[in-house]
């Protein structure tokens, strides 16, 4: 069904998806929030392009990842409904945590990111289990 090389991409972009939420975690437990919730959503981007390898796809922008996995995995009820929420609230939180400068991360906001991108991880490795990828 899938070839060997989009199996293998898409465990790399899990794999690089984990270390990126012990790295969020980590920086949780210094206090550094914003850095924290740059890298949940990036753990979260990861676990998405995870998914599009088994399809061949992929793409320059962020906005491309994220639309083309809402249309094709969370639309067609592949992925819960709910996983889109938390993508879009992990876009923002990262946007305003990365490029403004008065936002303040509070330390519950990024708690809630690092559990909703456990979730998020834990549904894409769900997926792949089924697609015989782990």
């Amino acid at each position: 069904m899938h070839n060997e090389k989009n199996k293998t991409l898409a465990l790399y972009r899990l794999d690089r998806a984990k270390e990126l939420i012990a790295d969020a975690r980590n920086l949780y437990n210094t206090g550094s929030y914003k850095s924290s919730n740059n890298r949940a959503y990036y753990s979260i981007f990861h676990a998405m392009r995870a998914v599009l390898a088994l399809d061949e796809v992929d793409f320059k922008k962020h906005s491309g990842v994220i639309q083309y996995f809402q249309r094709e995995y969370i639309k067609t009820g592949i992925f819960e409904k709910s996983c889109s929420s938390i993508i879009m609230s992990a876009s923002e939180i990262r946007n305003a945590s990365d490029y403004d400068d008065f936002y303040i991360a509070s330390k519950e906001e990024t708690m809630e990111q690092i559990e909703n991108t456990k979730s998020v991880i834990s549904a894409v490795k769900d997926y792949l289990s089924k697609m015989e990828i782990l």
